[in-house]
């Protein structure tokens, strides 16, 4: 795979961090920012994509009335708040 250098300007204290979680894990601090960065470009797009769908769908008049969903996040919370007493 075709790599290409570029330079980040970071705190001082996440660049210790990062050096000392790179030791801890015998891995290189360059690994650690590509792992970093691989997961938070995976987690966003999809979040991006859900959101583009759930738009769409608003467009096409795909839409839950907000009492219904209140209702169901209630009826979720107690379900759950019941579970764990």
């Amino acid at each position: 795979m075709a790599t290409e250098a570029f330079t980040i300007r970071a705190e001082t204290e996440i660049v210790h961090k990062l050096d000392d979680l790179a030791g801890s894990l015998d891995k290189s601090r360059n690994d650690l920012v590509n792992l970093a960065i691989k997961e938070y470009l995976e987690t966003h797009a999809w979040q991006v994509a859900k959101i583009t769908q759930g738009i769409a769908a608003a467009n096409r008049g795909e839409l839950i009335d907000h009492d219904d969903v209140m209702k169901e996040i209630e009826d979720l919370i107690e379900r759950k708040t019941k579970a764990n007493s």
